[in-house]
């Protein structure tokens, strides 16, 4: 009887031994941030994205079911078939369990897609098309930072009301400008706007002058910008050597953030409108992050290095939630807890893998507003995060059933 007693339990000591070392595949669990480190896209994301999942990780504490957390990171090149190589290494060679940020809404989308074919999970925090939880969305991909429909209701939505009714786009010419200008013309022709003409330019492009030219000649009220990072920058620049703006035309950035504005600096940046999901001088808590941030990176974070922190934290509490990295009960409990973090306050993830959650309107300061390094904004309007995107139901997303 005895022997029969302890045969048992070591039957069940070895059932439980077996179980536990199935919750953590590998003995470790791996998240892989890939983005633009060298290119156009470094500073709107880069390594600065890395050092705030590491962030996430160290708040965690390190370890998730009593295993520990791994970052690893890589520069795609804005190109997505190198991207793919990278992720298919990660997950087939490197056993990661989740690839994040993924600047540029080309390698986003190609990402996801070999992310859906291997089941594994992807969160972007650094691409814009509203794709990725529409028409080419994934039940392991989620958005999480912003998104072009957002970027469309905060800006485009401002400028018409501030009286910009007519309005020409300089769109950068590949998924993510074309998906932001499409946005953009449809929630200006909704409030009653115009949308006059565009022109497209390639990716990292450095002369501006054709097209900026095209677009002071068509006498649109607006000129919204409909690319992001260095290009933006340069746009800008640009503009101000035609004498755009002191023509009477405005210029909508339609994706510009913190460090891109720290780049351009105040004398070029100051007027501009534009929409982001963060800003470090909200809060008492916003600033407490930021002022760890800064002793890490030597800059303040913009709303893709704080919404990388929020995407890597909440995914390890899934996975802690879960009880395993297992692909299926992760991503449920993604879908089902609530985001309550420095960078979402009541976020809520829908069917279609959209994060919801408030964006703001800001203004960039003019030299003299300004009382410290850093404080470029000033808010103008809070957009509710039901307002911003839009209900999965109307996205698109083959996944959600209307």
């Amino acid at each position: 009887m005895k022997r029969a007693m302890l045969a048992g339990v070591a039957s069940l000591a070895l059932i439980s031994g077996t179980a536990g070392a199935q919750e953590v595949s590998d003995g470790v669990v791996k998240i892989g941030i890939l983005n633009d480190q060298s290119g156009v896209y470094a500073e709107f994301g880069g390594r600065s994205s890395y050092e705030a999942a590491r962030m996430a990780v160290e708040d965690f504490g390190g370890t998730v079911l009593g295993k520990p957390v791994e970052v690893i990171t890589a520069d795609h090149q804005n190109k997505a078939d190198i991207a793919s190589v990278v992720a298919r290494q990660w997950y087939d060679v490197d056993r990661v369990d989740t690839i994040m940020e993924l600047t540029t809404s080309s390698v986003a989308l190609a990402v996801q897609a070999v992310s859906k074919e291997k089941k594994k999970i992807d969160i972007v925090t650094g691409a814009a098309t509203a794709e990725l939880t529409g028409a080419q969305c994934s039940p392991y991909g989620f958005h999480w930072a912003y998104d072009t429909r957002a970027l469309a209701v905060g800006t485009g939505g401002a400028m018409v009301k501030q009286g910009g009714g007519t309005w020409y786009f300089l769109t950068a010419d590949y998924a993510f400008g074309h998906s932001l200008e499409a946005e953009t013309s449809r929630y200006v022709k909704s409030q009653g706007g115009q949308v006059v003409g565009s022109v497209r330019h390639p990716l990292s492009n450095s002369d501006y002058s054709s097209f900026l030219l095209q677009a002071q000649g068509s006498k649109a009220k607006v000129i919204g910008l409909a690319n992001a990072g260095l290009d933006t920058s340069n746009a800008i620049k640009q503009a101000s050597e035609f004498g755009i703006v002191q023509g009477g035309q405005k210029l909508a950035a339609l994706l510009f953030t913190l460090a891109e504005v720290h780049g351009l600096g105040l004398e070029a940046a100051q007027g501009l409108v534009l929409t982001e999901g963060w800003y470090w001088d909200q809060n008492d808590k916003t600033r407490a992050f930021a002022d760890r941030f800064m002793k890490r990176t030597n800059k303040m974070p913009n709303m893709i290095h704080v919404g990388t922190y929020s995407a890597v934290l909440q995914y390890l509490k899934a996975v802690k939630q879960a009880g395993t990295d297992a692909t299926e009960p992760v991503a449920k409990a993604l879908h089902e807890m609530p985001v309550q973090d420095v960078f979402a306050e009541n976020g809520k993830v829908l069917p279609n893998g959209r994060m919801v959650h408030d964006m703001y309107l800001f203004e960039v300061k003019a030299p003299s507003e300004s009382k410290q390094p850093w404080d470029y904004y000033k808010q103008l309007a809070t957009i509710p995060g039901d307002q911003a995107y839009a209900k999965a139901e109307e996205s698109g997303c083959p996944l959600v059933k209307k």
